[in-house]
């Protein structure tokens, strides 16, 4: 019986049954829905913030930002302290700072220092203080137990002379590191801006010029992305080169060692570096760097202000949904692929996750932290493997113990039934033990089989060499004296064969087979060469030492995976078949002369009595015995006819397809003149030799005959028939179209017009007589010339039959053109 193929299905209930595809489904979707979960704790608890942190340094530490060089820090460095003396210094020492810088002219000061007690020396220090654009800083504490900040800003007079008051406080994470700072700070009673923001405003506003103008600005993302519009908060953007800002010591500023022209036209950030006074904070590239003094945390926030590079992390729900995305890809992936290509699947979308979010983060200015996505798909791949190999072992397990407890098929020798114990893997190992040994036994027995067979068998490697003889090969190669075949390359080993006939379905390529196969003998027999498979995998008549025929096919071996290992080799003894063909040849002769020769005696009879005077109703009934003894005669003569097309080897020789039909057409004759019929050939121009076709005279000769005279018999008299040529050279065919102007063939009936006994017009025209033998002739001899047959047919319009048969190709005309010696 036939099998149906197997496809691959996505559905895991077709391929592991109902029962494990619905558990399959529900651990997925359970695999799934533990995913969701821990992205969605990831978004929006606090699960993975310590890793989101340490994943956003590392991308900040990989690249640096280019820093405006029309920023300057003043330090109060440690040599300051060294030559001025103790901390805090007198006002005076910062009034001469002030005189000194503003006789530089530049853009502006800003004043990382807090003057929150009065001094004598105030009125001093205001004044100089007005001499540039000044911007100082405010105290503002965290709020109380009501929510209020009360706010400390510098003594009445430095803030009124100020160009500006604004905040200095940064935002520190629950790790203690400064990643971002607040644009507006304040409570429901007042809001401070940023003291950088002031100066950038200021900048842009063009109340402020710099030196080398108002650097690029990239646009800014809105506000409202990180959730806190309110407090403006942002991201600062630092990198590995944060403190590589234009610096001065104090005390060189002061001692007016510092050429004016460095801080003309800059913005000049005034702040504490020196070690002593604890004005520093750990940023996210402290590790490299250290922690940072707070002047240069300043100078970065006035940097990416003026820039436009504020980071704004994005909404918590953006970064929940977009981490569904890898999430579902790998849930998709479990459907369809391998564990090794799952596994690559996981690590890739780890990485696309990281490179996503730094590429927001180097280009959009936006954090979408990876962590969610890199943990959702990160748990969920271990679990879902787990549990795949639980249910590998189950699997396992089950049809382990199913083939231990089913009825071994082979006979077997009786065994105490052995009990399994231990643990899990010991038990298995048990399983698969009983397991291999029954493989063991269909080895075995498949060798057996093998040795069973009565026709000789001979396998092969993919070099061609013999690798397993059955017992019948060994015994047939030993008849003949032959060596044992193993070992032995398979040529060598039949190369004691004679080539008698290929075999081949089509007969129009059957001569040329033939031929080639001659040609090529013994190299059909090397298996390795793949130009004879196919001739070989139909088969080929071969002859052996002690004249036995044999019928030697090839057949390709493969493993589980359709690769090629080997060739099976097959001899079956024909020579029975080929006596019982030629009994029936002698069969078919005997038959031929026997149901004859008594009609052709009858018809004699009846043509001596019929030239004797006798009663009419003696001729009548002479006339009805000479009718049913010819309709005899012709039913055995076609079947014989029929018979041997069908069965004899062709002989097959260069032939003219014209020849052929003239040759017909004269046997014709007498019929057709009988009722007026004329007989047309169109020669046509055959100069070009394509009207030469391989053939078998005599049955190519009657199969036009056969087709003429139903011509002749269905055309009514004073009719014409005409025999054209055609030729198609790109298929190298040639045709013969037979046309009658007869009654025709309904086209409901047209389908039948080649099966035995089939006849046309029985009803209508009783006087035509026939077996219904001869169309299925014409369609046997043309078929078995490897040609075909059209008809076209209408009730009143007249046949055209329609034979196309192959011509002799340019170099078998070049053959037969040339003189014979």
């Amino acid at each position: 019986m036939p099998t149906t193929p197997t496809r691959l299905s996505l559905d895991p209930r077709a391929r592991l049954g109902r029962r494990a595809g619905r558990r399959f489904l529900i651990e997925w979707v359970g695999v799934g829905c533990l995913g969701i979960v821990m992205i969605l704790l990831t978004s929006f608890g606090r699960l993975g913030v310590g890793i989101d942190q340490l994943v956003y340094d590392r991308f900040l530490t990989l690249r640096e930002q280019p820093l405006l060089s029309d920023i300057v820090v003043v330090e109060i460095d440690n040599a300051s302290v060294a030559q001025l003396g103790r901390w805090p210094w007198p006002r005076s020492d910062h009034t001469r700072l002030l005189e000194q810088i503003a006789a530089a002219k530049p853009a502006a000061v800003v004043f990382d220092v807090l003057f929150t007690e009065p001094n004598v020396d105030d009125a001093g220090l205001a004044h100089a203080i007005a001499l540039s654009p000044t911007y100082l800083p405010i105290l503002l504490p965290p709020p109380d137990g009501s929510g209020a900040r009360a706010v400390v800003e510098p003594v009445a007079p430095l803030a009124h002379a100020a160009a500006g008051l604004g905040h200095i406080n940064f935002e520190v994470d629950t790790d203690g590191i400064v990643r971002s700072v607040a644009r507006f700070q304040g409570d429901n009673g007042s809001r401070w801006p940023q003291l950088m923001l002031l100066v950038a405003e200021a900048v842009e506003s063009g109340k402020l010029h710099l030196r080398d103008g108002l650097p690029q600005r990239r646009s800014s993302a809105p506000m409202d992305a990180s959730g806190n519009g309110g407090e403006g908060r942002f991201l600062i953007p630092f990198g590995p080169n944060a403190e590589n800002y234009t610096k001065f010591s104090f005390a060189d500023v002061l001692a007016g060692k510092v050429p004016a022209d460095q801080l003309r036209g800059r913005i000049v950030v005034i702040g504490v570096t020196a070690s002593g006074l604890y004005d520093r904070f750990a940023t996210p590239v402290s590790g490299e760097l250290g922690p940072q003094p707070g002047v240069y945390i300043h100078a970065n926030v006035l940097d990416t202000l003026l820039t436009g590079r504020e980071i704004l992390p994005v909404g918590r729900w953006i970064v929940f949904a977009s981490s569904l995305g890898p999430l579902a890809a790998l849930l998709a992936g479990f459907l369809v692929l391998s564990p090794r290509r799952s596994l690559l699947l996981t690590g890739a979308l780890v990485l696309v996750a990281a490179i996503s979010s730094a590429v927001l983060l180097y280009a959009g200015r936006l954090w979408m932290s990876p962590v969610p996505a890199i943990l959702g798909v990160m748990i969920v791949y271990p679990i879902w493997n787990w549990r795949r190999l639980e249910m590998t072992m189950a699997y396992l397990r089950g049809e382990l113990q199913r083939l231990a407890d089913e009825p071994h098929l082979l006979p077997e020798t009786p065994q105490r039934r052995r009990e399994f114990s231990g643990d899990v893997l010991e038990q298995h190992m048990a399983l698969m033990a009983q397991a291999a040994q029954r493989v063991q036994d269909m080895k075995r027995f498949v060798w057996d089989s093998l040795d069973s067979v009565p026709e000789p068998i001979l396998v092969s490697d993919l070099g061609g060499v013999v690798l397993i003889a059955n017992h019948a090969a060994k015994a047939h190669f030993a008849r003949l004296g032959a060596p044992l075949p193993e070992g032995q390359p398979m040529q060598t080993v039949l190369g004691g064969l004679t080539l008698v006939n290929t075999i081949d379905t089509d007969s129009s390529t059957d001569t040329e087979r033939n031929l080639y196969a001659h040609a090529q003998w013994p190299a059909l027999l090397d298996p390795t060469r793949d130009e004879f498979a196919a001739l070989m995998a139909q088969g080929v008549e071969v002859r052996d030492a002690n004249e036995r025929d044999h019928l030697l096919r090839y057949a390709t071996c493969t493993n589980a995976q359709g690769e090629t290992t080997g060739w099976i080799a097959g001899l079956v003894d024909v020579s029975a078949l080929h006596a019982a063909e030629r009994q029936r040849e002698d069969a078919l002769r005997l038959l031929s002369h026997d149901m004859r020769s008594p009609q052709a005696s009858i018809i004699a009879l009846v043509e001596i009595e019929r030239a004797r005077t006798e009663p009419v109703l003696a001729r009548n009934l002479l006339e009805r015995i000479e009718r049913y003894a010819q309709r005899a005669l012709t039913l055995a003569d076609d079947f014989v006819q029929l018979a041997r097309a069908e069965s004899q080897a062709y002989v097959l020789e260069p032939q003219n397809l014209t020849e052929l039909v003239i040759d017909a057409s004269d046997e014709v004759w007498p019929q057709a003149h009988a009722k007026r019929i004329a007989l047309h050939t169109e020669m046509g121009d055959e100069s070009d030799g394509l009207h030469w076709i391989y053939a078998d005279r005599s049955l190519m000769t009657r199969a036009l005959v056969n087709i003429l005279n139903n011509a002749v018999k269905y055309s009514p008299p004073d009719t014409r028939i005409v025999c054209s040529f055609a030729s198609q050279p790109a298929k190298a065919r040639v045709s013969c179209t037979i046309r009658d102007q007869g009654y025709g063939i309904p086209k409901e009936q047209q389908a039948g017009l080649f099966e035995r006994f089939r006849r046309f017009h029985e009803a209508e025209r009783p006087e035509v007589g026939g077996a219904g033998l001869g169309m299925a002739f014409v369609k046997t001899v043309v078929t078995r010339h490897g040609g075909s047959v059209d008809v076209v047919s209408a009730p009143g319009e007249g046949t055209a039959f329609t034979i196309w048969l192959p011509t002799l190709d340019d170099a078998q005309l070049d053959e037969l053109a040339a003189p014979r010696t």
